[in-house]
């Protein structure tokens, strides 16, 4: 593994090997209660006895990109590392169905390693995203036998965040989905890399497509299960998100020490940090660190492995690994910051009123007229930049050509004489009056420099029915939007600037106008928002001028 783990090295910027001889033992078969076989891979390395062991449970194969930077990143530096795929995926019995038997297999994979004779007692567990997940769905049942866990870029549920706001994460779903299907297909998890590095246009084609119930289809060449039923079960309440796929309601439960590692533009950052609030309520103490990153990063994983080779050996030894437990990067600062708790502690709820005509201050609006725009789902307000998988497009990106749209209004405020910080929860209260019931609320927040350059900070969505956002007697509906939370120095000369529109297609599901069913609906319908006075975006700030 010597060039391998060279490699490994060299892109990561991992601290150096303890020994480049790893032993790989392949296919070790695990029980399952039911009758079902997990395959999983056993990586070992030379002249460490007793070596802990990290546990990796991942639906992306044994061999696919995350699996070998992971096991051969921790085995050359001491760790053994089993690397178990998840139900109906890389050889393992049974069918895949997302989230649905992550907590039970998890224990059956603990249950067996735990028998093993090269097990020393110690469990760790690393990952991103689905990795991740699996963690966080193991953890509440299993107690201390887990000594330390480590969800990356990852949460314990993730249908408040499949339906974000009330509306569909369509362009990730498709395009994960996408991705199963091609691992399932290709036999060959190397090569699914690639495909997904490369991006899959069938599936992004297929996000124009309606309806939806034939995108997984036309991106993927079959029809799958757990599209059709995601596009079915929106509704809060469903049975489909049931406890055997959602652990939010559990993460309290969770007893080994944890360490939630997220950034600024993952799709999953708010369940990250619902997940963080939930151990804190519950009077755990997770550490908590949020980086720069999207969710599709080598810079995240590089800085997920070298925070974990110094966190889980703090933790094997018992030392406490940093004095403060939340560590977050200030965007704009471009700078560290450690802190006690998220938010963070001192900071002031301040409100900044959209005024008609494009103008953001922090006076309360004088009675005035509303602003106006039509939103056409047949040349729907596009995606520029934030939590998006697509490492291309995501993050932070220059907003020009969609603030000159006719269907995206601004409201912009003067330059600041000072700095501002936004460090916590960002929210929106938009009133608004529309000419259909069944409509979109999209709100960005943008940093304006002193060129006029306008980027994304953070955004939010919120779909309005008429059972959730009824009218008042004058047509108006008050619209609370929740944005992702965010860290981020607004620096003195630049302008604050929040865009309403209604929608950010591909990302999100386009409004069809109808109310017709998501899975289902074809026709489309234009409508005209006025946005009144009275709307406000609030921040939790750290300094304002």
């Amino acid at each position: 593994m010597t060039l391998q783990g060279r490699i490994v090295e060299r892109v990561l910027t991992l601290p150096p090997a303890v020994t480049r001889t790893v032993k790989v033992t392949r296919d070790l078969r695990i029980p399952t209660p039911d009758g079902v076989e997990l395959l999983a891979d056993l990586y070992t390395p030379s002249r460490v006895p007793g070596a802990p062991t990290v546990l990796i449970r991942t639906p992306y194969g044994r061999r696919g990109m995350v699996s070998r930077l992971t096991s051969v990143g921790f085995a050359e530096r001491g760790y053994q590392v089993l690397v178990a795929t998840c139900r109906g995926t890389d050889g393992s019995g049974g069918v895949f169905d997302p989230f649905r038997h992550d907590e039970k297999d998890g224990i059956s994979t603990l249950d067996w390693l735990e028998n093993q004779p090269w097990h020393n007692g110690h469990v760790l567990t690393f990952g991103p995203s689905y990795l991740g997940y699996v963690q966080m769905a193991l953890g509440p049942s299993a107690g201390d036998r887990i000594t330390a866990m480590m969800p990356v870029i990852s949460t314990s549920g993730v249908r408040d965040l499949w339906y974000g706001g009330g509306s569909f994460e369509l362009a990730a779903l498709l395009a994960w989905t996408a991705r199963m299907v091609t691992l399932e297909r290709v036999r060959n998890p190397l090569k699914a890399d690639v495909l997904e590095l490369k991006g899959d246009k069938r599936a992004r084609r297929a996000t124009s497509h309606l309806p939806l119930s034939d995108a997984d289809d036309l991106g993927t060449g079959k029809r799958v299960d757990w599209w059709q039923s995601w596009l079915r079960t929106g509704s809060e309440g469903d049975p489909y998100w049931g406890p055997e796929r959602e652990h939010r309601a559990r993460a309290g439960e969770i007893t080994a020490p944890t360490h939630l590692f997220g950034g600024w533009h993952d799709v999953l950052l708010p369940g990250q940090l619902a997940d963080y609030a939930a151990m804190r309520a519950a009077g755990r103490s997770p550490f908590l660190t949020i980086g720069p990153w999207l969710h599709v990063s080598t810079e995240l994983f590089g800085a997920a492995m070298r925070e974990a080779l110094e966190w889980f050996p703090a933790y094997l030894t018992g030392k406490n690994p940093r004095t403060r437990p939340v560590r977050l990067f200030v965007q704009g600062a471009e700078e560290w910051r450690d802190y006690t708790e998220w938010p963070p502690a001192g900071g002031t709820e301040r409100n900044w009123h959209l005024r008609p005509g494009g103008g953001l201050t922090r006076e309360p609006t004088a009675d005035a007229g509303p602003d106006r725009f039509r939103y056409d789902p047949a040349d729907p307000t596009p995606t520029v930049g934030g939590p998006l998988l697509d490492p291309r497009t995501g993050g932070s990106k220059d907003n020009t050509a969609l603030e000159a749209r006719p269907d995206v209004l601004t409201y912009t405020g003067n330059p600041l004489a000072g700095p501002v910080e936004a460090i916590g929860p960002v929210s929106a209260t938009i009133k608004v009056r529309t000419s259909g019931p069944h409509a979109d609320l999209f709100v960005r927040l943008c940093d304006v420099d002193r060129d006029g350059r306008s980027v994304n900070v953070c955004e939010g969505i919120q779909r309005l029915c008429p059972d959730k956002h009824p009218a008042d007697v004058g047509g108006v509906r008050t619209v609370e939007v929740a944005l992702w939370p965010t860290a981020y120095r607004f620096k003195p000369g630049h302008r604050l600037r929040v865009q309403v529109s209604g929608g950010s297609f591909p990302r999100y599901a386009r409004n069809t106008g109808t109310g017709q069913p998501l899975a289902t609906a074809v026709e489309l319908r234009a409508v005209d928002y006025e946005i009144l006075p009275g709307s406000t975006i609030t921040m939790h700030t750290m300094g304002v001028e």
